[in-house]
């Protein structure tokens, strides 16, 4: 199975960026200051757009935000 037929059947990936932000009180814009991480491609990950995220960016979010990966990222059930 290729990654774009994966797209479009079973399970997705879901991020909770808005929802860790909105419980610390934290805007995008402080986020990106802090992990050094432009405004755009949090924007990208918080909106559910993104095709891949570096190890180092979600490590460094996680930190920041003192949550772990899976407080972060979830699988959607089948559509």
């Amino acid at each position: 199975m290729t990654p774009a037929s994966i797209e479009h059947e079973g399970p997705g990936i879901y991020c909770r960026l808005d929802e860790l932000l909105e419980a610390r009180n934290m805007t995008l814009t402080e986020l990106s200051a802090r992990v050094g991480v432009s405004i755009v491609n949090l924007s990208v990950l918080k909106n559910d757009r993104a095709k891949a995220i570096r190890f180092s960016t979600l490590l460094a979010i996680c930190t920041e935000l003192g949550c772990d990966v899976g407080d972060l990222l979830s699988v959607t059930p089948s559509r």
